[in-house]
């Protein structure tokens, strides 16, 4: 296989990624909280097939990892008391796990039977007492745009909302969570305002992410006319150089 098939085949690996992460992001333009995801793509020198000294190294394409826009999602209303938003970017709220603490965007809060405010899956929501308890019997819920919750005049807690110097140490671990990959101590967020009754959506723009997968299928196309012409040159040259005189 020669030198530009090799290119081809590896921008191929980068469009297949690109092709799974697009996809997640229109199957996901209805999940509460959910950043829309890219591909970072960069150049890799590597050696060529055949090199006789008198060209220079052969550049592949390199899968670089995804990169995360973690811009605000729209805000739409639910009249739920214990869903939350997070008006301002870059902002979490804090929940406990088995593994630790983890944060997300994600403010379908619900109660569990002890009266602890909790995600869906059932982690703690902190705040910043630790867990936050309510009694049912005390009336409704009413919280504050600092996210201070009370019930029946009384403050019963504050929502924890914090963000992070580098939100590059933030990775996903499922329910909507993200966790920090390099224990940087995050950050008070006081800069933001807490929306009750009110769930973010994501920020996808789906009618972008449909143009994306449009343009990766065509790309993918071109790629594989590439390497098919190339496996067609060396079967040409293979077989004039292969004739007898």
């Amino acid at each position: 296989m020669e030198n530009a098939a090799y290119v081809a085949l590896s921008r191929q690996m980068t469009l297949r990624r690109e092709l799974d992460i697009v996809a997640n992001n229109i199957a996901n333009a209805d999940t509460t909280g959910f950043k829309v995801e890219q591909l970072m793509v960069g150049t890799e020198i590597g050696q060529r097939a055949r090199n006789h000294g008198i060209r220079p190294s052969a550049s592949f394409v390199l899968d670089n990892g995804v990169g995360r826009d973690f811009g605000q999602g729209a805000l739409r209303q639910t009249g739920r008391p214990l869903d939350f938003a997070i008006e301002g970017e870059g902002a979490f709220f804090t929940v406990e796990t088995a593994q630790g603490e983890a944060y997300t965007r994600d403010g379908a809060f619900t109660l569990d039977p002890e009266g602890r405010l909790t995600t869906e899956a059932g982690h703690p929501v902190l705040g910043d007492g630790g867990e936050i308890i309510l009694d049912p019997a005390l009336g409704a819920v009413a919280v504050a745009e600092d996210g201070t919750i009370s019930q029946d005049g009384q403050a019963v807690g504050r929502l924890n909302t914090v963000r992070f110097a580098l939100l590059s140490v933030l990775e996903k671990g499922g329910d909507g969570l993200y966790r920090n990959t390099a224990n940087e101590a995050p950050l008070e967020a006081n800069d933001v305002q807490i929306r009750q009754g009110m769930l973010e959506g994501s920020n996808v723009n789906t009618i972008l992410e449909i143009t994306n997968l449009i343009e990766i299928s065509r790309a993918y196309e071109r790629a594989s006319k590439m390497i098919e012409n190339q496996n067609d040159l060396s079967k040409r040259a293979v077989e004039r150089l292969g004739r007898p005189n």
